[in-house]
C-alpha cells in the first residue's frame, strides 16, 4: 500500500481506546439518571423482548441495516450493545455475528472500488499502511489475528482491508469467525445491562463483564507471546 504525500497521519489507537471508556461512563451516568427520574419503569427486561417480539422479523432486519452500513461511519461497539439490550443472549449474538459480517464485507467493497484514493489517504503515515505487505506474507491469518487482537479501529480495519490484495471470501470468513469471541462477550453482558440500569447487579452481568476481561487480555497474552519470541503474527 503506498503511502501518499501531504496526508494527515491517524491516530486510530487513541481514538479506539477512548470508545469503551467513554461506554461505561455512560452507563455509570444512565445508572444514576434512572435513580432520580425513576425511568426504570420503562427498562423492564421483558417489557423490551416483548417490544422486540411484536415487531416480528421488522426489528431484526432494521439491527441488520443498522449493521450493515453503520461501519460505514459508525463505531462497531454501541451498535453491539444495542443487540444484547434487544434480542438477549442467544439471538443478540447471532444478528450482531451476521450483521458485523455484513457490514465488514460492506466497507472492504467501498475501499476496494468506490474509495480506494480516499482510504489510502486516510491511511497514509499510520501502521495500517503497511498491512498490504503483511497480508501478502500471511494472508487470511492476519485477517483472524487482526479480528482476535482488536487493536485498530474496526471501521478503519475495513477500508485498511478492502486496499490489500486479499480475497473477498478469505477474508470475510476470517472475520466472522475471529469476532465470535469479542462479539459473545459485548453481546452477553449487554443482555444483562438492564438489570445494572436499575440499580440491580445480576450472576448474568458478573459473568458479561468476565468474558470481556478475557476477551481484553488477549491483546496482552498476543504482546507477551511475540516478547518471548513465539510464533505470533506481526501487526
Amino acid at each position: 500500500m503506498a503511502n501518499f504525500p501531504g496526508a494527515t497521519p491517524a491516530a486510530p489507537g487513541k481514538k479506539t481506546s477512548l470508545i469503551r471508556p467513554l461506554i461505561f461512563l455512560l452507563l455509570i451516568a444512565a445508572v444514576i439518571a434512572m435513580q432520580y427520574l425513576h425511568l426504570e419503569q420503562y427498562l423492564d427486561q421483558e417489557r423490551l423482548r416483548r417490544f422486540g417480539a411484536s415487531h416480528g422479523v421488522l426489528l431484526p432486519l432494521m439491527y441488520l441495516a443498522v449493521w450493515t452500513v453503520g461501519p460505514l461511519f459508525l463505531p462497531g461497539l454501541p451498535i453491539t450493545l444495542a443487540g444484547g439490550v434487544l434480542f438477549g443472549p442467544v439471538w443478540g449474538v447471532v444478528y450482531t455475528a451476521i450483521g458485523s459480517t455484513f457490514g465488514a464485507g460492506l466497507v472492504f467493497l467501498v475501499a476496494r472500488y468506490l474509495a480506494r484514493d480516499w482510504v489510502a489517504g486516510k491511511l497514509a503515515g499510520t501502521r495500517l499502511a503497511s498491512l498490504d505487505e503483511q497480508v501478502a506474507r500471511q494472508g487470511w491469518k492476519i485477517v483472524a489475528i487482526s479480528r482476535l487482537v482488536p487493536i485498530f479501529s474496526f471501521s478503519l480495519l475495513n477500508y485498511a482491508f478492502g486496499l490489500t490484495r486479499i480475497s473477498f471470501w478469505p477474508y470475510l470468513a476470517a472475520t466472522f469467525v475471529c469476532m465470535l469471541p469479542s462479539t459473545i462477550a459485548y453481546v452477553y453482558f449487554s443482555s444483562n445491562i438492564v438489570g445494572l440500569l436499575q440499580g440491580n447487579i445480576s450472576s448474568g452481568l458478573i459473568i458479561g463483564v468476565i468474558l470481556i476481561v478475557l476477551v481484553s487480555l488477549i491483546p496482552v497474552i498476543y504482546r507477551w507471546r511475540k516478547g518471548k519470541g513465539g510464533e505470533a503474527l506481526d501487526l
